[in-house]
């Protein structure tokens, strides 16, 4: 018996819609991560980009639980010496909302070429509205 696998052609690729409103970063990510990475699919394979675009909206009104708000740090690096910048989630979500998104999602992708390429099917925006009716996205449930 023969393994299919699945060759670049075969694939189709379908948008969706996460509505971010009231829902946990995390749950939100982990959902993303996947469809971007294509294991809801059968044709799954790990050397492969079989996933779908990801469209999440109402970014700025994500939820995290626990103390989070308060003491979630993102850290990121200039280059220069002494040049570590700390943010914290509440100053983040007041300046880049989406952001905190797409730092959660990516670091549930593979660290590879196959992961930047994942990472660039993922729009995320912090209102309600997005550019991508075109696409017929279908809305998801998290």
């Amino acid at each position: 018996m023969r393994t299919e696998y699945p060759s670049s052609r075969d694939i189709t690729r379908s948008w969706h819609v996460i509505d971010a409103n009231d829902a946990v970063l995390g749950r939100v990510a982990s959902r993303a991560a996947m469809l971007l990475m294509g294991k809801h699919k059968p044709s799954y394979a790990p050397s492969i980009d079989t996933g779908d675009h990801v469209i999440i909206v109402n970014a700025a009104k994500v939820k995290l639980t626990g103390r989070k708000e308060g003491q979630k740090v993102y850290r990121h690096h200039s280059g220069y010496p002494g040049g570590l910048v700390e943010t914290g989630a509440r100053r983040m979500r007041e300046t880049r909302p989406e952001r905190m998104l797409e730092l959660a999602v990516s670091g549930m992708l593979p660290k590879t070429k196959l992961g930047k390429q994942m990472y660039r099917k993922l729009k995320v925006y912090a209102g309600e509205h997005h550019p991508h009716q075109a696409q017929n996205p279908v809305p998801l449930a998290v």
